[in-house]
């Protein structure tokens, strides 16, 4: 089992950046592909972008495509989103999750932490 805790969210104004972390306990974070995934009011879960757990690959959104940066530091065991100009439809709870597949889809991880809040105002 893991346990991923997610921090970083906060109020921000379009255009500006934000850095989401989330951090790993119970096991390692090389055993894992990553991803982050969001959720917007009134919206099903999304997906953002995933790493796979050598680092070596990495998938994103068309919506988020050369905004947002995924990263990983295995010393850290810790995640990370890099958010560059964002935009109010950015708005969401952000979740990490730990899966074994490295994919896109939603049911390709099992571990999930409880999301941070990203506003981006207009």
């Amino acid at each position: 089992q893991v346990q991923l805790v997610e921090s970083g969210g906060g109020l921000v104004q379009a255009g500006d950046s934000l850095t989401l972390s989330c951090a790993v306990s119970g096991r390692t974070l090389s055993t894992y592909a990553m991803g982050w995934f969001r959720q917007a009011p009134g919206k099903e879960r999304e997906f953002v972008a995933t790493i796979s757990w050598g680092g070596g690959s990495t998938l994103y959104a068309d919506y988020v495509k050369g905004r947002f940066t995924i990263s990983r530091d295995y010393a850290k065991n810790t995640l990370y989103l890099q958010m560059n100009r964002l935009k109010p439809e950015d708005t969401a709870v952000y979740y990490c999750a730990a899966g074994r597949k490295f994919t896109k889809a939603t049911n390709g991880y099992d571990n999930w932490g409880q999301g941070t809040q990203v506003t981006v105002s207009s």
